[in-house]
């Protein structure tokens, strides 16, 4: 469905909420379809990418959910699983309980490292229809929405 087939149905304000409503559930879809294969939701993925930058210095919860793509994901159940999947050690200070130390193991990135082999081609493939520069429009855009 595109705009010019709706146009008496829908106002553009609609239609445009719409459109990025479904547009992000359709990639929410084929990012949780490909992270399947190595039984990760997205959420777990985002840990373990931001685990990974930090190369080996600990990160506490606050910071994990700072830079969750989504605000409302439970950082410390995500935490726990991948603790129980050995993708990453959780220590708790023992002088303050509330202070969590968080590191990726070495499982964790050559998990990462597998993922790395195909999850470029699957990038590609989700924006195999637009050119760079449309591609920098849309991410242009896309960041004009969030602009408080």
């Amino acid at each position: 469905m595109n705009y010019n087939d709706k146009s008496n149905e829908l106002n553009l304000p609609e239609f445009t909420i719409a459109n990025i409503l479904r547009t992000g559930n359709w990639m929410n879809e084929k990012f949780s379809d490909h992270l399947k294969q190595y039984a990760l939701s997205i959420q777990q993925f985002q840990v373990l990418r931001s685990l990974r930058v930090l190369k080996g210095e600990p990160a506490d919860l606050l910071t994990l959910q700072n830079q969750m793509v989504s605000k409302n994901s439970n950082t410390t159940r995500l935490v726990e699983k991948l603790r129980l999947k050995g993708l990453i050690t959780r220590i708790q200070s023992e002088q303050n309980r509330r202070k969590v130390e968080i590191r990726i193991t070495e499982a964790g990135l050559n998990l990462l490292s597998e993922i790395d082999v195909v999850h470029a081609e699957f990038e590609k493939s989700i924006v195999n229809n637009f050119t760079d520069s449309e591609i920098k429009t849309l991410n242009t855009l896309l960041e004009k929405f969030r602009k408080d």
